[in-house]
């Protein structure tokens, strides 16, 4: 349930965002094309540290999300690395609009809904691992990351079927900056009209 709502949550403001940049363009971009630049290799930066991050977590939780307690890997940094790298990841992708509004939105977003989430999410893992995942919670931080925690086995067993599935979710961030480029071409081609610039 919790699940169904994330992704419905995400699906509805990822579609507004896209509609806003359809109709808009960055006002950065004619007026200080230095700073549109930076923040577009900013975000192309974040995104690639999110897709990473993404794939190393779905490495180690593909196929035992409901089985076990995963605490290894970017799960020994912290608790919630998977939403860790999503936040870097749609911040990267409002960076690379070449605005500070979309990501300001983002932001704003993530703060409101995600907290909750994460609570919702934890109280069932406390539910359902007890004792184990309160001394995994006292030891590790909850979103951001302690490289200090950082603890890797030098074997672990991957379920390939379930992590060829994670892939395509694991990297749909660099999917977004694509399509971001493919409307900023065709607002320049007069294909798509701007009906105003956003800062």
């Amino acid at each position: 349930m919790i699940e169904t709502m994330r992704i419905r949550f995400s699906q509805i403001f990822s579609t507004l965002m896209l509609v806003l940049l359809l109709v808009s363009n960055s006002a950065w971009e004619t007026k200080t094309p230095l700073l549109s630049s930076l923040f577009f290799v900013f975000g192309v930066i974040l995104v690639g540290i999110a897709s990473l991050g993404r794939l190393w977590c779905s490495l180690y939780i593909a196929g035992y999300k409901t089985e076990k307690l995963v605490i290894e890997g970017p799960y020994s940094i912290c608790r919630n690395p998977l939403y860790f790298f999503s936040f870097l990841g749609a911040l990267g992708v409002g960076f690379a609009s070449e605005t500070l509004l979309i990501p300001s939105m983002i932001l704003v977003a993530f703060a409101m809904y995600y907290p909750n989430v994460i609570k919702s999410e934890e109280v069932n893992l406390n539910e359902l691992h007890g004792s184990e995942f309160e001394m995994y919670q006292a030891k590790v931080p909850c979103f951001f990351p302690k490289l200090s925690c950082l603890m890797e086995p030098q074997k672990y067993l991957v379920n390939p079927v379930v992590f060829k599935k994670h892939i395509f979710s694991a990297l749909w961030f660099v999917w977004f900056v694509g399509i971001l480029e493919l409307i900023e071409e065709l607002h320049e081609l007069k294909i798509i009209p701007t009906i105003f610039n956003i800062y």
